[in-house]
């Protein structure tokens, strides 16, 4: 019988996720025939012990634990144990899936995840939180759209910043891979900030060979960020889940 090609047959595929947090999605490049390049769009750190233990251990006294991303489950429980009853959600599937590997099998997460704020917000959990006391485990930044839309609704919100984003350390090597990379290149983007600090960070050169690679982005928003930043080819993905992304970076 005749070899069906891998979908992503040779293609060499650039993945911007955060510098140490990239290996199981470049695994995934490699069942489907392409060829991962890393360059990290952030590097994450972690907040001042002593400040992020106390937000900590406030959340925990909270009724309800909203964790933003799988970093702020890993930072969060760095910290200390988890040791509360409180009702767990994850902002999207990735999320839900740390927290199940950390022995929370109650925890939960919207059913998709597209639209990751915009779906948390829809969950049961959040409909009735007016005077109740609503935790964050988060990072500072970001949009502020569960925020908004929790104190809309009357929540006490209960912030605890336990890592934060900054800009990526990329070596002459990173540079070198972009502007050796075919054109058209898939690269796979699920965060704005990201994407400008990349921008901000790679040589003039190095930013002209990353706009020369298609974006393959997880939403509507990140493809108007993305063609106002200067890409002319951009796929959008259904959602930031690495087998939307892939599915999307296939496409031709």
């Amino acid at each position: 019988m005749p070899k069906i090609p891998a979908p992503l047959a040779g293609t060499e595929v650039v993945i911007t996720r955060p510098a140490g947090t990239a290996r199981a999605l470049a695994r995934r490049v490699r069942a489907l025939g392409g060829v991962p390049r890393l360059l990290p769009g952030m590097s994450l750190r972690a907040m001042p012990a002593a400040a992020a233990r106390a937000a900590w251990q406030e959340a925990q006294r909270c009724p309800l634990i909203v964790f933003t991303s799988p970093a702020a489950v890993r930072y969060a429980l760095a910290l200390a144990p988890l040791q509360s009853r409180a009702h767990l959600l994850g902002v999207g599937r990735g999320t839900r899936e740390a927290l199940h590997r950390a022995g929370h099998a109650e925890a939960q997460s919207p059913r998709s995840d597209a639209q990751r704020s915009e779906g948390l917000l829809a969950h049961p959990w959040l409909q009735s939180v007016g005077g109740k006391r609503v935790a964050l485990v988060t990072a500072p930044g970001g949009r502020g759209l569960i925020e908004q839309g929790l104190a809309a609704r009357g929540a006490q919100l209960v912030r605890a910043e336990v890592y934060r984003r900054v800009p990526p350390r990329l070596t002459r090597r990173h540079e070198a891979m972009l502007q050796a990379l075919p054109a058209g290149s898939p690269l796979l983007l699920t965060s704005a900030q990201a994407l400008d600090y990349l921008l901000a960070t790679l040589s003039a050169p190095g930013a002209d060979a990353l706009r020369r690679c298609r974006a393959v982005v997880s939403s509507a928003r990140l493809e108007r960020h993305a063609r106002a930043a200067g890409f002319d080819r951009v796929t959008r993905a259904a959602s930031p889940a690495g087998a939307d992304l892939l599915e999307a970076a296939a496409q031709a």
